[in-house]
């Protein structure tokens, strides 16, 4: 039977697949931390009570690579280059969804509307992240290799994403309303499209690593299709709406602690 738990669980259990898949997420968090990093330190001046809690989500994210880089480590396993096509952040940059990294490497201050880009960018994208590690925390939770550090970086999207939700209606009672609303729903699409085609380009190097037949290679990527064209319709709402969380200032506290080796990764980018 082919199921997300299935399907995953034969990644993991093979060590190239497992190698792959840790190195592609591991350069994603690391590219967000740096990403959040940079937008922290260029805040406006208005708005620098922000500052601490972008740091801390680029923490989060810095922590997130470490952690990938050590389920590697554990295995005995070392990361390899992240195929271009499979590079999640930076399709969305190239595809203008967020900050430019050109505009982000300057010494500038960054703007309202920047700061409005970004937090609307990063509800879109967090929550893709918080639904997939919900998953993986649903199948994997008990994992007796995985499942730490797949209940801590699930909570901690959870964290970004109500941290996301607040700041933005913080921002619409303030007078963005239209420009937030606008932001989202071009970000949402954007993603969706994006999200397909990472994902019908990691199926297809797994499909490679792990032998899987045409007939079933075919058939995954059908159902992300259909996942596409039912995110075009309809799901790219769930992208946009906006509710105040139950658990307010989620970035205002201590961080987590990090259970794997304080060592920085080796990028794996090509």
């Amino acid at each position: 039977m082919l199921s997300a738990k299935s399907l995953f669980q034969e990644i993991l259990d093979d060590d190239e697949s497992f190698r792959l898949f840790c190195s592609i997420a591991a350069s994603g968090e690391s590219q967000g931390g740096w990403e959040n990093a940079r937008i922290a330190a260029l805040v406006p001046p208005d708005q620098r009570d922000l500052a601490p809690k972008i740091t801390r989500h680029g923490a989060d994210e810095d922590k997130h690579g470490r952690i990938f880089d050590a389920l590697l480590k554990k295995r005995g396993l070392q990361p390899v280059p992240v195929p271009p096509e499979t590079d999640y952040t930076m399709l969305l940059e190239r595809g203008g969804i967020g900050l430019a990294h050109d505009r982000l490497r300057a010494d500038r201050p960054l703007t309202v509307p920047d700061i409005v880009t970004y937090l609307a960018h990063s509800r879109v994208t967090e929550q893709r992240a918080s639904e997939q590690m919900e998953l993986l925390r649903r199948h994997f939770g008990d994992h007796p290799d995985l499942g730490r550090a797949v209940r801590m970086i699930s909570q901690d999207e959870d964290n970004h994403l109500a941290y996301c939700h607040e700041e933005l209606l913080r921002f619409a009672r303030a007078g963005h309303g239209r420009a937030i609303q606008r932001t989202l729903r071009e970000a949402a699409l954007a993603e969706i499209r994006v999200y397909r085609d990472v994902s019908l380009a990691v199926m297809s190097h797994m499909g490679r690593i792990l032998g899987w037949s045409r007939p079933r290679a075919a058939l995954l990527a059908v159902g992300i299709h259909a996942v596409y064209a039912w995110e075009r319709l309809a799901g790219w709402r769930r992208m946009v709406t906006l509710r105040m969380p139950e658990r307010l200032d989620a970035l205002g506290g201590p961080a987590a602690t990090d259970p794997s080796p304080p060592e920085r990764r080796a990028t794996t980018r090509a």
